[in-house]
């Protein structure tokens, strides 16, 4: 076993300026900071859990989230650009708690340590201790929200979707990058799955879309300033976004009236029924093209929170073009479903994190 190591930063007696003094006062990763801190302080004994009393000390779990968090917020692309970015940056060295005289670690021991972390329910915990702290600040509706999920390309090519069984075929032509055919083949999810990702299923955004090999991502937003609740990665198939959609629902605290909104694909009368089972009012888009109608009528969409909500619920797109395009998750470097959530849930606590600072009050000018 390895022993946790110790989150403790200090000037070193030979250092003439610490990482401190060298970012200014008004920095914007400052209040991210000064948040993460408080949220980190408070998940020590999951820290504790996950390492052995003895051995040899460990990267501590502390310096490894912010590190992860800074490649979201900076959009690092990999590792080891993160690792020569915090040797070469001073405020990078501040913010994951380097002095400037620390070594940096390589990029196959962040790695190796990081991966302790995404086999733990770190991920949960960092988002759940980020929602109750905007919670306390007033920022967070109890009442309103809005749920949606997008598809994320998993890292797996086309050519590993293979069929299950595999007896009668002939063996690759180049093994590492074979020669494949897909004309004429009927592939689907139930006779074939990825050599390299199983879980990845294939999946299109929608007709005349080309398929992938994809995962879907859900999230819960809240509906007061937008920002994230909850966050489920489901495996792609049709019923994926509804089914995370009551899951994250029942999550929600207390047993008041709530209302959700989401777009057309939510309206059917098996969510419809079972979101008023659940004491919550369905505020999803009207699909009159359905057969049979729209599973809502004119007693919901006649109220006026019933258009607020249509108007907010499209701010839950800010959240995925956020997390694809500046946490990088429009491609996923992940395999696995396990990995693949925890990496997930971490971007929808960066992205509250990144919201938050800006919903901070600004000291009156004396």
């Amino acid at each position: 076993m390895i022993m946790r190591g110790i989150d403790h930063q200090q000037g070193d007696m030979f250092s003439y300026l610490s990482p401190e003094q060298r970012v200014r006062k008004d920095h914007p990763l400052r209040a991210v900071r000064a948040m993460t801190d408080e949220i980190l302080e408070r998940m020590w004994p999951l820290f504790d859990a996950m390492y052995a009393e003895g051995g040899r000390p460990s990267i501590p779990p502390e310096k490894l989230l912010r590190a992860q968090l800074l490649q979201m917020l900076y959009s690092v692309r990999s590792e080891r650009l993160l690792m020569e970015e915090i040797d070469s940056s001073i405020l990078y060295r501040w913010f994951v708690g380097l002095n400037l005289d620390e070594r940096v670690w390589d990029a196959t021991r962040f790695t190796k340590h990081r991966d302790r972390l995404l086999e733990a329910a770190a991920a949960k915990e960092f988002l759940a201790q980020v929602v109750e702290r905007a919670r306390a600040a007033g920022w967070i509706s109890d009442e309103h929200f809005t749920v949606d999920g997008t598809l994320l390309d998993a890292w797996a090519s086309l050519k590993s979707f293979q069929p299950k069984d595999k007896q009668g075929t002939a063996p690759p032509d180049d093994s590492g990058n074979p020669t494949v055919d897909f004309h004429g083949q009927k592939r689907s999810n139930e006779t074939h799955e990825s050599t390299t990702d199983p879980d990845a299923r294939l999946a299109r955004k929608g007709k005349g879309k080309e398929a992938k090999l994809s995962y879907n991502g859900n999230l819960l937003v809240e509906n007061r300033n937008g920002l994230i609740v909850n966050a489920e990665l489901f495996e792609a198939n049709g019923r994926a976004e509804r089914d995370a959609a009551l899951v994250m629902l029942e999550q929600i605290p207390g047993d008041g009236h709530i209302t959700v909104g989401g777009d057309k694909g939510f309206d059917t009368a098996e969510f419809v029924n079972e979101c008023r089972h659940m004491n919550v009012t369905p505020h999803v888009a009207q699909n009159t093209s359905r057969p049979g109608g729209s599973a809502i009528d004119a007693r919901t969409t006649r109220r006026a929170g019933y258009a607020v909500s249509q108007k907010k619920r499209k701010r839950i797109e800010e959240c995925f073009g956020w997390m694809k395009d500046i946490a990088l998750l429009r491609k996923l470097k992940h395999r696995g479903l396990l990995k693949v959530g925890w990496i997930f849930t971490f971007a929808a606590a960066a992205y509250n994190l990144a919201r938050m600072r800006k919903l901070i009050p600004v000291p009156a000018a004396s």
